[in-house]
């Protein structure tokens, strides 16, 4: 059995042979070079090429074009080498277009931009195709068909300093003569029943459902949690303004003991900054303020019950009228209360800094 030449010898560091098993090992890797990551590999292991080529079904000729290719160039050898091919039939000027058409000029009809609304567009002045088209923005790496939701909020200074206040309150509570409560409102919770009756999951079967609802109105909720023990405090509302807010903070002031004190932790919500909640939290000194930065509606911790009640109730759940959603909020937050317990909060709102 004939062997390699002490010129075809493969000598691998730890690092490039790791990157050749990685490539043998990727689903998503050309077959072609997963192949001659094997030659190289095999030939690391000193196995003669008649052997590698009988193992990979492949010519003994394969073997050593791609092992000796490998030792001259290393990895970047085991990559095809440019070819000529066919001239590009639309030059740099007809791409540039199609780009700035794309980024700059919004289509007239549609939305946005689609690879035939492109080749209608410019059938005069390119007279390109679309599959062409979607070959050349795959090229330039421009999608015009994802959108990715951006906010575009002003710079705030003062918005670390803010949102370290609220922070700090999760992290070191008030002292034992003051309660802290996170508040905030989930509005329009839709009440809808299905059509038809669900088919419960079986052995084998998911449950299924009727695609079909009928809407029976919405359900706005006003809760307040109390940080340190993690209970609920709920109120159904019909309006979310001042008068409700004010309404619900004299309903939670009677739950406290009288001798302690009440500090909130709300967002820029037009109810909680209007003039008239300001002036009646002046009027009542027992209640003190921390509010979150704009736009930073995660900083309120109750959100995260929010979020627990809409995948545990809200989400899958079936209501036959606003009577009966109200009715499954109230019994939910009133068993949740019964071994509710504190979140463990750890972001402190610190700027990171590089070392």
């Amino acid at each position: 059995m004939a062997r390699a030449s002490s010129q075809d010898v493969i000598m691998l560091g730890k690092r490039r042979r790791k990157r050749l098993e990685r490539i043998v090992a990727a689903a998503s890797a050309p077959q072609h070079l997963v192949l001659r990551a094997k030659i190289v590999l095999a030939a690391w292991r000193r196995e003669p090429n008649a052997k590698i080529a009988r193992d990979l079904r492949i010519c003994v000729d394969t073997v050593r074009r791609w092992r000796a290719r490998f030792r001259r160039a290393g990895m970047p050898g085991l990559r095809d080498r440019p070819r000529s091919g066919r001239p590009p039939v639309y030059g740099i000027e007809d791409q540039l277009r199609i780009v700035a058409t794309v980024t700059q000029a919004p289509p007239q009809i549609d939305a946005q931009w689609t690879h035939r609304g492109l080749a209608e567009q410019l059938a005069e002045p390119v007279g390109i195709s679309a599959s062409q088209i979607g070959r050349i923005l795959a090229s330039c790496d421009v999608k015009p068909h994802r959108v990715r939701g951006w906010l575009n909020r002003p710079a705030d200074p003062a918005f670390h300093t803010k949102a370290q206040a609220v922070c700090r309150l999760y992290l070191q509570p008030p002292a034992a003569d003051t309660v802290l409560f996170s508040v905030d409102e989930k509005t329009a919770m839709q009440a809808r029943s299905r059509k038809r009756a669900t088919r419960p999951v079986r052995p084998g079967r998911v449950e299924r459902r009727e695609f079909e609802y009928v809407r029976h109105g919405t359900v706005s909720l006003m809760a307040a949690m109390n940080v340190t023990t993690g209970t609920i405090h709920p109120k159904i509302i019909q309006r979310n303004d001042s008068d409700t807010f004010i309404e619900f903070l004299t309903e939670l002031a009677t739950t406290v003991e009288p001798d302690k004190k009440i500090h909130l932790i709300l967002d820029n919500g037009s109810s909680h900054t209007s003039r008239k909640t300001r002036k009646w939290l002046r009027e009542h000194p027992r209640f003190t303020v921390t509010s979150t930065p704009c736009h930073a509606s995660w900083l309120n911790m109750i959100e995260i019950f929010f979020s627990i009640l809409a995948r545990r109730l809200l989400r899958r759940g079936d209501f036959t009228s606003r009577d009966n959603l109200t009715e499954k909020i109230t019994n939910f937050i009133t068993t949740y209360n019964r071994t509710a317990k504190p979140f463990r909060w750890t972001y402190d709102a610190k700027l990171l800094r590089a070392a």
